[in-house]
């Protein structure tokens, strides 16, 4: 069984449920808790996704304490229901924490994909971070993604028998969706594209940034919109109506400012394909955008993903105004930095995750044997 409720996990499980499919030994269940509801929708109908079971767990405005009662309520009769001899769930969201638990309750071994992320501030990103390690103390298979992420479990003395580095699969995801033709529903984006002007795609949600430091990310936005008027900022904002209060006001009336609304998933990898920039405070980005080659600039303090700032290609920034300012200038302004950070240097995947999460899982129910692990290519 495949458990996910949001946009992030989806593209993640995407290719697992795909490899999944393709097994002679192993048949996927997919439950959906829909803890995201329009944006989940629209990857499931991208890759070609229908749940067996949606727990439907989507309610506007619901507390964090209010989704995990829900989802630990609803999950345990459909676990009943279809007794699967595993369950796989994906990252750091609360439906991870709390499907976790659920199954740990049921006495069903758990599979972590994306295991052993860690930021080392159970506080940032919130309530990430806690999600991920609360899951992992009931997790039976450990797929981690990098190295880094292996080692981390294995200072946390988890048994070595049960981590398998595998890659990541929204390597797999974006591989083919950058190989699938896609055309832009907003006529802005599409014209500018077309136009060939340089574009800074912004992406912006995490809950340690709301107040203050989201106030401060859109007064940069503003100047950097301001200095550099041949640049077009692309801002596909997040529903949460916090994020909109703060951001756009600042930078919604700006003639080379595109303000939108969020994204499908196709479109969203296609941007980070045109962009010359990005400014995130997204996981996610941090993993996909390397491979295209684009300066990644995080809008955190940490990050449980450091692989690609080791690479060069990420960098933290925080979110003071002026050091946004100054950050995104130095890559415009000045070639020789650029040319540095757009090295398309990926530690996180070439594609074939999916396939070594499949042999690990056979493995763990007896069915198969584990492949070779991944490995960050010297080339």
């Amino acid at each position: 069984m495949v458990i996910y409720g949001t946009r992030p996990e989806a593209v993640k499980v995407a290719p697992l449920i795909r490899a999944l499919r393709e097994s002679d030994v192993l048949t996927p269940i997919v439950v959906s808790t829909g803890q995201h509801r329009e944006m989940l929708d629209q990857v499931n109908r991208w890759f070609g996704i229908e749940p067996d079971h949606d727990l439907d767990v989507f309610k506007a405005g619901q507390s964090l304490t209010e989704l995990s009662a829900r989802i630990l309520t609803d999950l345990p009769a459909v676990l009943q229901r279809y007794a699967p001899d595993a369950v796989v769930v994906q990252g750091d969201t609360t439906t991870v924490a709390m499907a976790a638990i659920a199954c740990f309750y049921e006495q069903v071994p758990v599979v972590h994909l994306e295991a052993g992320l860690r930021s080392g501030d159970i506080t940032s990103p919130f309530p990430e971070e806690a999600n991920r390690r609360l899951a992992g103390q009931v997790t039976a298979l450990h797929l981690a993604p990098t190295s880094a992420a292996r080692d981390n479990l294995l200072r946390e003395n988890f048994d070595p028998a049960a981590v398998v580095v595998t890659g990541n699969t929204v390597i797999d995801a974006l591989q083919w969706t950058a190989d699938q033709p896609v055309r832009f529903q907003d006529e802005r984006i599409a014209a500018s594209a077309a136009s060939g002007r340089p574009m800074i795609l912004l992406t912006t949600h995490r809950r340690e940034n709301w107040g203050e430091p989201m106030l401060h990310i859109g007064a940069a936005v503003r100047r950097l919109a301001e200095r550099f008027p041949d640049h077009v900022v692309v801002f596909p904002a997040h529903k949460n109506p916090t994020v909109r209060e703060a951001i756009i006001p600042l930078i919604g009336d700006l003639p080379n400012v595109i303000v939108c609304e969020p994204l499908d998933y196709p479109e969203f990898v296609h941007a980070q394909r045109l962009s010359r920039i990005v400014l995130t405070d997204s996981g996610g980005v941090q993993e996909e955008a390397p491979s295209f080659g684009r300066p990644v600039l995080v809008l955190r303090d940490n990050t449980e993903r450091p692989e690609a700032v080791t690479a060069g290609t990420v960098k933290l920034i925080g979110t003071d105004a002026d050091r946004i300012v100054a950050e995104v200038s130095q890559l415009i302004e000045d070639p020789a930095t650029y040319e540095r950070m757009s090295q398309a240097v990926n530690p996180y995947g070439d594609g074939h995750a999916s396939h070594r999460c499949v042999a690990a899982i056979a493995a763990l129910l007896g069915v198969g044997e584990r492949v070779a692990e991944f490995e960050v290519s010297a080339g």
